[in-house]
C-alpha cells in the first residue's frame, strides 16, 4: 500500500485504506495512513473504507479477517475483503465509499439529492448509468 502525497489527500473526498491480506506490514501501516488524511483534511468524518486486498490468496493470509474488521471498528469506518486479481468486492468497496461521500455531500446542504431533483419546479433527471472506473 502506498499513499499518495499530501497534496492528493486534501482533494480526496473518500479513501479506500488498502492493505494486503498476505502482508502485515501493510496492515500495520493502515492508521498511520488514516491519521495522515484525518490531519491533511483537517476533519473527522471523512469518507473511508478499510479493505483487505489479496482475498483470494487466504493460504498466504497474515492478517485475519477478525482482525481487519476490529482496525475498521478502531477507525469508525466500513470494512471489506477484496481481490484485485478475480474482481471480489472491488466494484463493492468503490460503490460504497461513493454513496458515502454522497451522504456526507447530502447533510451538508441541508437535504436529499432525491428531493432536490424532484421538488416542485425542478426538471426530472433521468438516471445515467455509472461509469467504469479502474481502482
Amino acid at each position: 500500500m502506498t499513499m499518495a502525497a499530501s497534496g492528493e489527500c486534501r482533494d480526496g473526498e473518500g479513501f479506500l485504506l488498502v492493505y494486503s491480506i498476505t502482508a502485515r506490514s501493510t496492515f500495520e501501516r493502515v492508521e498511520r495512513f488514516r491519521d495522515q488524511i484525518i490531519r491533511v483534511k483537517d476533519q473527522d468524518n471523512v469518507p473511508m473504507m478499510l479493505v483487505g486486498n489479496k482475498c483470494d490468496k487466504a493460504q498466504e493470509r497474515e492478517v485475519s479477517f477478525q482482525e481487519g474488521q476490529a482496525m475498521a471498528r478502531r477507525l469508525g469506518c466500513d470494512f471489506v475483503e477484496s481481490s484485485a486479481k478475480t474482481c471480489i468486492n472491488v466494484e463493492r468497496a468503490f460503490y460504497t465509499t461513493v454513496r458515502m461521500i454522497r451522504q456526507l455531500r447530502d447533510r451538508r446542504t441541508g437535504g436529499s439529492r432525491a428531493n432536490q431533483l424532484s421538488g416542485p419546479g425542478s426538471i426530472k433527471r433521468e438516471r445515467r448509468r455509472p461509469k467504469c472506473a479502474i481502482l
